[in-house]
């Protein structure tokens, strides 16, 4: 974990634009360039499936950081267009990617669907607006692989920015590490977000995601799979995906949002030491 400023990989995917219309032809022909030169496969062992609603100019880093993959497993990029009202499309069609769309609002039915579209044997889950290292796909499938596992999840930090400096985000990380560690004794379900998690495409489609527009879809899903192997944690530094801080900046303050955290943390603290018993994750 970088702990003073953000890792210097990541800075070749901080594009300066706003719009579409600021985007030159040649940054998507350098990003189709490296994706060209993938393992991209028509018959893919792994696909990676990222739900987007209006993340027209936010795709640019996601795609980027995945052509820079180092992986000798074939695999596709698959996004579904979750009704975007934006031109998420047209970005899309300009890239060596595979694309779908699904008008039924909600992370839930955008990956449900990127599920029954995906081709290959293993899905890694990934989010529009995150930034993923070279690694990441040979380190969640080395975890995945095993009959006895059912689903992978790794570790994420934010980026730092003018208004909040990497320090202050590293503390907070160390702290979400922690409750992740206790959260895996009984509740691993609770650690698995969109952004990095992967499992396995016949058992998903077994049980499938909640098809209504609610959080936490991704650890219903998991919650499900559990019935099928165990939940891994892959803690690799190597692989930690790296987002924005958009979902923090909702609380105001720095400090408003490491104590609205701790506190529904602490109310929280001793459940996790006791799983949740077996119950409809679609209706609860």
């Amino acid at each position: 974990m970088s702990f003073f400023k953000n890792p210097a990989w990541i800075s070749q995917y901080d594009y300066p634009y706003q719009r579409v219309d600021d985007i030159p032809e040649h940054v998507y022909a350098q990003i189709n360039q490296k994706l060209a030169k993938l393992t991209q496969s028509d018959n893919p062992e792994v696909s990676i499936v990222i739900a987007a609603w209006n993340e027209e100019v936010n795709m640019l880093p996601t795609i980027g950081s995945l052509a820079d993959t180092v992986t000798k497993i074939p695999f596709e990029i698959l996004v579904v267009n979750n009704n975007s009202t934006d031109r998420t499309q047209e970005v899309l069609d300009k890239l060596l990617i595979r694309s779908c769309n699904q008008p039924i609002q909600g992370c839930g039915p955008a990956r449900q669907m990127g599920l029954e579209q995906a081709k290959g044997k293993y899905i890694l889950s990934a989010d529009a607006d995150c930034i993923y290292p070279p690694l990441w796909i040979d380190k969640m499938i080395e975890a995945l692989r095993p009959n006895d596992v059912a689903c992978v999840y790794g570790r994420y930090s934010f980026i730092a920015n003018e208004t909040t400096p990497r320090w202050k985000l590293a503390i907070y990380e160390k702290m979400k590490d922690i409750i992740a560690e206790l959260r895996q004794l009984k509740r691993p379900y609770l650690n698995t977000l969109g952004m990095t998690m992967g499992y396995k495409t016949a058992d998903a489609l077994k049980v499938g995601y909640v098809m209504r527009h609610v959080r936490g879809e991704d650890g219903r899903l998991t919650f499900d799979l559990m019935q099928f192997g165990k939940v891994v944690q892959v803690k690799s530094s190597k692989i930690r995906v790296w987002t924005g801080t958009r979902t923090l900046d909702k609380d105001g303050s720095f400090f408003d949002m490491v104590k609205n955290r701790i506190v529904k943390e602490f109310k929280r603290l001793f459940s996790y030491l006791k799983p949740l018993p077996p119950h409809d994750t679609k209706t609860s």
